[in-house]
């Protein structure tokens, strides 16, 4: 990321991170970075907590017998 601005770098890194978190795979690489693994690792959060909502819509939905759940 040497070609970008610091707040690029921010972004990219939160991005990379939203999406492994979302996975629920961090990179433990990118997350110890000095300058970008705060944004990666906050990313990684967010992207974790989305996917424990969607899991947990699911699953109240499929409890619930909602015929329309999604069925990921």
């Amino acid at each position: 990321m040497p070609d970008e601005s610091p707040i690029e770098n921010a972004l990219l890194a939160y991005a990379a991170g939203h999406e492994d978190g979302a996975v629920r795979r961090p990179d433990p690489r990118q997350a110890g970075d000095a300058e970008t693994g705060p944004d990666y690792r906050v990313g990684v959060a967010d992207g974790s907590l989305i996917a424990f909502q969607a899991e947990l819509v699911d699953q109240v939905r499929r409890l619930l017998g909602d015929p329309t759940r999604d069925n990921r």
